[in-house]
C-alpha cells in the first residue's frame, strides 16, 4: 500500500518504484487486484464516515456537489479512450467527481472528454442515490442540463444549478460549488494525477480515490502534507 501511494503522490511510472518497495510487478498486481474487488472503494467509504463524524457530522451525507475537471493524457493511453473537450480545448479524458459537503469524494467517473457533464452527472446520480440514500440536494454547475436535473428529480434528489455572479470575470469562489473545486486542487497535490497515465478509466478512477484516501487519512491522523505553499 505504501508503495502505491507512493506512485500515487510522486507520479512516478510503476518499473520505477525505489528498491526499497516489492518488484513494481508485484506492486501493480497488488494495486490491479485491489482496484476489481473494490478495496480502494470501501477504504474511501471507510475514511469518509470517520472524518465526517471528527467533524461532527452524521455519518452519511444528506447532500452533495458535482463537477468536473478535463486532463490531458499521456502517450500510452489508447486513442478510443479519449475525446475533446471543445469548450476547453483538451484533447484527453474528463473526471467527473461527486463529493459531500465537506469535499470529501463520494463516487467518480472518468470518461473521454467529448462526454458531456449532463450524460456523466446522470451516472453520478444514480450511483448516489444507490448508496447515499440520504443525499437528498445537489448543487452543480450551469454546465448540467435539463435531464440530469430532471433525472436527479426522480431519485428524489434536488438538483440545483449555482451560476457565477453576473459580471464576474476571473476566479471567483462560487458558493457552494468551491468545496468541490478546492477538493480537486487537494487531489491534484498528487502528481500522478496531472495527466491522466492509465490505460483503462477504471484504473484511473482508483488513481482519483487513492489520492482521497491518502488526504482523508492525513486529516484523521493530522499529519500535514508539504507542499511549495510551506516553502
Amino acid at each position: 500500500m505504501n508503495a502505491i501511494l507512493y506512485v500515487d503522490r510522486t507520479g512516478i511510472a510503476w518499473r520505477y518504484l525505489p528498491h526499497d518497495f516489492p518488484n513494481w510487478n508485484t506492486v501493480y498486481g497488488y494495486f490491479a487486484r485491489w482496484q476489481t474487488d473494490g478495496v480502494f472503494e470501501q477504504l474511501t467509504g471507510v475514511l469518509r464516515r470517520l472524518v465526517r463524524e471528527h467533524q461532527g457530522r452524521n455519518a452519511e451525507p444528506s447532500a452533495c456537489v458535482l463537477d468536473s475537471q478535463t486532463v490531458k493524457t499521456s502517450a500510452n493511453v489508447p486513442l478510443a479512450g479519449q475525446g475533446t473537450d471543445a469548450g476547453k480545448r483538451i484533447i484527453g479524458r474528463k473526471r467527473h467527481l461527486g463529493c459531500d459537503t465537506l469535499g470529501l469524494l463520494l463516487t467518480v467517473l472518468v470518461t473521454a472528454a467529448s462526454v458531456s457533464d449532463t450524460a456523466a452527472g446522470r451516472t453520478l446520480l444514480s450511483r448516489i442515490a444507490t448508496a447515499h440514500p440520504r443525499v437528498t440536494k445537489a448543487w452543480v454547475d450551469a454546465g448540467y442540463r435539463t435531464s440530469a436535473i430532471n433525472h436527479g428529480a426522480r431519485l428524489g434528489i434536488d438538483v440545483h444549478p449555482v451560476h457565477r455572479p453576473p459580471g464576474s470575470r476571473g476566479f471567483t469562489v462560487i458558493p457552494r460549488r468551491w468545496t468541490i473545486e478546492r477538493s480537486i486542487g487537494w487531489l491534484m497535490h498528487h502528481r500522478r494525477l496531472a495527466r491522466d497515465y492509465e490505460r483503462h478509466p477504471h484504473r484511473s478512477e482508483a488513481m482519483i480515490r487513492l489520492a482521497m484516501i491518502d488526504l482523508m487519512a492525513r486529516r484523521l491522523t493530522g499529519e500535514a502534507t508539504p507542499n511549495w505553499r510551506g516553502t
